[in-house]
This record gives C-alpha cells, structure tokens and sequence, in this order.
C-alpha cells in the first residue's frame, strides 16, 4: 500500500471514529441505554465497511499505479517486436479506464411538445411525449447490460393515453478482432432513427414520417446478434431475433394505416415466436464526414396459427441511407420500403373493412440543415426536410370486386431550428405543411434533453 493511500485510510478512520464518539455524547443523555447501544453498533458496523471500501479502493489504485510503472518501466522494444506495439498500447489504456471507469452509469432523455394545426387551433396540445430513463451496468472491462426505461405521455393507467415499455434489456459481450454478441431485447439496426433516436440527434420537434411510419421506430425485438468493425470503415450488424405478428391486424381502425408495422409490432410482450426473423445491416465510414449504408429484415409472421388465414405471410423491410457533414453542412437522405407477402387470403376475410393488409409501404426523404451561429455553448442550426410516403401503396390481387383503393403519396415539407444550449439541451421549432391532407398542417415547439 503506498504511504500516500495508507495515511488517507487512516484518517478516515479516525474521522469515522471521533464522530463516533461525538454523536454518542448527546445520544447517552437523550436516550435509553439499549437504543443507545443499537446506534452504536450500527455507526461501529458502518465503519467496518468503510474501512473495507477503503481497503478495496486502495488495492485497485495499486493496482493501477504497478501496471503505469510497469509500462513506464519498460525496454523499448525491438525492432521485431515494434509492428505489435502499436496494437497493444490502445489496448493498455482501455483496461486502465475500464479499471477506473464506473460500473454502473445512468443516463436519460426526454422531450416536451406543442403542436398547433393551422386550420383548427382548438385541436391545439401539448404532450409529455416521453421520459426516458437508461441504466448499463458493467460486469467486467468484456461484459455489459444495457437497458433502457421509457413512459410516454405522461400518466399511465388503465383510464389514460401514456404508457410505460422497456425500450431496451440486453447484455452484450467483446470478443477479439472487434466482435461483438449480445442476447436480449435490442433496437433493430434499421435507418438513420431508430437507433439514435434521442431528440438531441435529430432535427424537428416530431421525428420525421418516413421512419415513424415505414420503419416503425423506436423498434426492438428479442433475440440474438453479432456485430462488429473492419480496419476498412465498414461496420456490420447481424442477427435472429422475432418479428412480427399480423394476427394482431385490426381492419376495422385507422392504426394500420398510420403505420403497417406499427400495427404488428411484438415490443417483447410475450412475442409469438414460431416463425422467427433475420435481419443484416452494413455502414461504411471510410471518408470523414460520411456515413452510408443500409439495412434488411425478413421473417414470417402467421406463427402457423389454428384458423388464421395468413399463416404464409412474410414481412420484409430493407432501407438504404447516407448522411455527410461537411464544414457546416448536415446532409441527409434516406429510402424505405416494406412488404407483406401472401396476403390474399388474408384480406378476403376482411373485405368491408376499410384497413386491408397492404402488400406494400414505402418512403424517402431529403434533409439539409446549416450550423449558422455558434456563440458560447448556443448553437443554432436551420433546416429544412422533404419527405413522401405510403402507407398503402399496394394491394395483392383479390377476386373480382374484391378491389380496395390504395393509399395516396403523402408528402410533407418541413422548415425549422434546433437551437442547442450546452451538450445536452435542444430547444426547437418548425412547421409543417402537408400536400394531400392540408388540415394537418401545423407549427411545433419542442424542449428536449439527453444526459
């Protein structure tokens, strides 16, 4: 033990020790001799475990300071040796900051609206649209879980619109050569959105349709993966997880419409998990400034069900995305596009509902924002986005009269700022104006925070 850690113990102790002794002196002449004796042996056993946590503090700070004198110590190496050294000194540090680093870190994001239609301001709300709370703990400098804790629209019970969802719940493992594995609930690697979702990542009040509606974030599933990074900027995602669940589909409301997926998806809740699903993405970084990549997932989702009609039906969603940040700039764009095979058979069952099952959904948009003013931690950042979707682009072919319309192309200008206080606050505002269906045009405010 180093002098200097051994005379901190010390007199720690010793502190614990006199307040011991200061606090007894009133207690003696206010309390009774057998309650006196209980705080006593509670106050003697608390500073049992300091001294222990003392003692653990000071054996990992050795430990510490051995490894630094080792590699300050040292030989140079030699010339045979000196291609490996490069490699191994990252790898150094980062046990020495997992030695020192915390186990267990709590973090968070949140963010209030406002939304004001332009045609009907008594439709005007403001939401507590979700508060977010993540925990990761770490086992050792390999091993973490990571979960993620969300309520949305403020008040949850059986009466109310809120409701409460573990977002994330999964461990996950380092291996050698940049592998990773993890098992558990996790975010589907789909998108721009989906998995950097906190609203200090993106840009507008609302998140953008196209990966609301077609990819239908914040979307997780339960299952395993295995992801990991090449020396040429490439990073890979894979993995088996459930899917999807159409029996859930309800013809008769609007939900379907809003989003397909949406209206099926599992979120872990005790997923029907006969028919599983794959899914792959791939992103390259190899130029600074610029991200492009894409992603699939594909899996059945009739889960062999007694009597349902669409036991054979396969929903597969694919995206393709890049996003460039030069100087000022943040550029943007992104296509989607879902299916749902074998659902003919399906949708004779609910012809004179009006939410058949589409065959397919899709959607893109365009995104350019500026960083116009930096002034002490205020950042301020316009932009404008331009995005087209469907819901219900097409239908599979159904017997004669049997034909259902399909949906129409949405498309969706949006004009606005992120004016960003410090790291970890964004204020913002934009308006939105709608091609087809003019009524929901609308101004938002918005507050958001992540931590």
């Amino acid at each position: 033990m180093s002098q200097t850690m051994s005379k901190m113990m010390n007199k720690r102790v010793i502190a614990a020790a006199l307040a011991a002794a200061f606090l007894g002196a009133p207690l003696a002449a206010t309390a009774g001799e057998a309650e006196l004796m209980q705080r006593i042996e509670k106050m003697a056993a608390e500073l049992e475990q300091l001294k222990a946590e003392l003692r653990a503090s000071v054996k990992k700070t050795e430990a510490v300071e051995q490894r630094q004198q080792a590699m300050a110590a040292a030989p140079a190496p030699a010339p045979a040796a000196a291609a490996a050294a490069p490699a191994a000194a990252p790898q150094a540090a980062a046990e020495l900051a997992a030695a020192s680093a915390p186990k267990t870190i709590v973090t968070g994001y949140g963010e209030i609206n406002y939304n004001r239609p332009t045609k009907d301001a008594s439709a005007a709300q403001a939401d507590v649209r979700r508060a977010v709370i993540g925990i990761t703990h770490r086992f050792d400098d390999k091993t973490k879980m990571v979960s993620e804790f969300e309520w949305e629209h403020a008040v949850v019970s059986a009466d109310d619109k809120g409701e409460s969802e573990i977002e994330q719940l999964y461990i996950e493992r380092e291996f050698s050569n940049g592998l990773r594995g993890k098992a558990g609930l996790f975010l589907i690697p789909s998108g721009l959105l989906n998995t950097n979702h906190e609203p200090t990542a993106y840009y507008g009040v609302e998140r953008n349709f196209v990966e609301t509606a077609i990819i239908p974030s914040t979307w997780r599933e339960v299952g395993v993966g295995l992801s990991g990074d090449t020396a040429a900027g490439l990073t890979w995602d894979t993995g088996i997880t459930t899917g999807f669940d159409l029996g859930k589909w309800d013809a008769a409301s609007e939900e379907g419409r809003e989003s397909p997926l949406g209206a099926i998806h599992q979120e872990g809740q005790q997923a029907k998990s006969r028919d599983l699903s794959v899914h792959a993405a791939l992103n390259w970084r190899g130029v600074p400034g610029l991200l492009v990549g894409g992603s699939v997932f594909t899996g059945k989702a009739g889960h062999k069900a007694a009597g349902f009609a669409g036991q054979d039906a396969r929903v597969t969603v694919y995206d393709l995305h890049t996003r460039y940040t030069p100087g000022h700039w943040d550029l943007a764009a992104l296509y989607a596009r879902g299916q749902i095979s074998n659902t003919e058979a399906l949708n004779a069952t609910l012809v004179g509902s009006p939410t058949p099952v589409p065959s397919s959904f899709a959607g893109w948009y365009m995104q350019a924002a500026y960083q116009l003013l930096k002034s002490g931690d205020y950042v301020l950042s316009p932009f404008v986005r331009y995005e087209q979707f469907n819901t219900a682009k097409t239908y599979a072919a159904l017997p004669q009269g049997l034909d259902v319309a399909t949906g129409t192309d949405e498309k969706v200008a949006t004009v606005g700022a992120n004016l960003k206080v410090g790291e970890g606050v964004v204020l913002k505002a934009d308006y939105q104006k709608f091609r087809e269906d003019k009524t929901r045009d609308r101004l938002n405010l918005g507050v958001g925070f992540s931590y």
